[in-house]
């Protein structure tokens, strides 16, 4: 027969889901996600200022000559510059994901961090 000091085991609790921590990982994604869409588009802009000959007249150019083919494109080409679009965004954006890929999660604090928040 078990005498009564001795301690009862409780079960334990499932774990909570921490809610502030999934917060701030969320924000922290989302940051990555939307620098990683900036620098994709900045790529695109330096190509086009290299195609230009890194001149602001030249830039302007190439985007008026390709804003008038588009234009003035079948909806066939419409779509074919659509996926070739969408395909170099993709090849960029995975690209840099890769060369990114060490902030894609927030640095962890250590646990005698002075900084309670």
């Amino acid at each position: 027969m078990a005498s009564s000091t001795e301690p009862r085991v409780q079960p334990s609790a499932p774990p909570s889901i921490d809610a502030r921590a999934m917060l701030h990982f969320t924000l922290y994604f989302g940051g990555f996600l939307a620098s990683t869409l900036l620098m994709t588009w900045g790529l695109f802009a330096l190509f086009f200022l290299a195609l230009g000959g890194f001149s602001l007249d030249g830039l302007m150019n190439q985007l008026n000559n390709l804003s008038t083919r588009y234009v003035i494109a079948t909806p066939d080409r419409v779509a074919s510059f659509k996926t070739i679009f969408a395909v170099a965004h993709l090849i960029l954006s995975v690209g840099l994901m890769v060369l990114r890929r060490g902030r894609i999660l927030p640095s962890a604090r250590s646990q005698g961090d002075p900084r309670h928040g």
